[in-house]
């Protein structure tokens, strides 16, 4: 169909006139309502986007000469992060010649890690930035525990 006549026949049918394979010989066009088109395509974007997940990146301090109260409550706020799905990024402050002494930060990341060793995994290794010893821990990928159903055997020994 000619071009002319393509056009003629969209605003006879009041919808727009939308080339859908310009690089084939001839070029494929279609009738329909751009404006339509447009939003349906922005919605299923939208939706795709719901499906993804938006992990975090949250951070916990902790100073070479923690107490051990402090520490487990630090810890406690930690398993939190992770059971939210967040990563998590321990860091351990040097003020003045504790820098010297980096071996306690060492021991207290080491510490929280084998703490929460049955639901996190270690993403980064321990590294110095600076004045600070930091890591950064992930959640594992737990698998939904499944509840076994009995067999049909099962439940016709249980009625008799």
């Amino acid at each position: 169909m000619a071009v002319a006549e393509a056009l003629r026949a969209a605003r006879e049918a009041e919808v727009d006139l939308v080339e859908v394979a310009p690089n084939s010989d001839p070029p494929v066009c279609r009738l329909l309502d751009y404006g339509k088109l447009r939003y349906l395509s922005s919605k299923k974007e939208r939706d795709s986007k719901k499906g993804q997940k938006n992990t975090d990146l949250r951070e916990v301090r902790f100073r070479p000469n923690i107490g051990t109260h402090d520490l487990e409550s630090k810890t406690r706020k930690v398993r939190e992060l992770i059971g939210d799905g967040s990563k998590v990024k321990l860091t351990v402050r040097f003020r003045g010649r504790e820098a010297t002494h980096q071996q306690i930060g060492l021991s207290v990341l080491k510490r929280v890690a084998d703490d929460l060793k049955d639901m996190v995994r270690l993403e980064k290794p321990p590294s110095m930035e600076g004045r600070a010893l930091s890591m950064i821990l992930i959640p594992t990928a737990q698998k939904p525990e499944r509840v076994e159903k009995p067999a049909k055997e099962d439940l016709a020994d249980a009625k008799t």
